[in-house]
């Protein structure tokens, strides 16, 4: 970790690889990650952590499966939204967007329990930049 500011753009440019997110730093046991995002992810779910989202450019929309039913939230560049711990979700983008993430260090991006992992999809707990 460094103790110098870190250009969220610059790291972003650093990579190219999609839904496979960079550690940018470290927040006590958090870790924050960037990803860029294009097409769907998988259904899952982590168990015992809400899982942060920022939008940071272009648009994401989470899919979720909640007690009342399926719904899907769509979050514009600057919004941001908390997945509850335990609470079946799917973020996709359809144009791409670049997204902030904040989460337990440690923490799959594929969840505790999730649907057969397709090959555009990184399972990892997050590469450092």
């Amino acid at each position: 970790m460094t103790n110098e500011p870190i250009s969220l753009g610059k790291a972003l440019a650093s990579f190219d690889a999609l839904w496979s997110p960079r550690i940018v730093t470290h927040v006590n046991d958090y870790d924050v990650r960037v990803a860029k995002v294009e097409g769907e992810h998988i259904w899952h779910v982590h168990d015992d952590t809400d899982e942060f989202f920022l939008v940071l450019d272009g648009e994401l929309r989470i899919g979720l499966r909640e007690p009342a039913g399926e719904r899907t939230v769509v979050l514009e560049q600057g919004s941001a939204f908390t997945v509850p711990r335990g609470t079946f979700h799917k973020p996709s983008s359809a144009a791409g967007a670049s997204i902030l993430l904040f989460e337990p260090t440690g923490t799959l991006t594929v969840g505790d329990r999730h649907d057969e992992i397709p090959d555009h999809v990184d399972a990892t707990t997050g590469h450092e930049l």
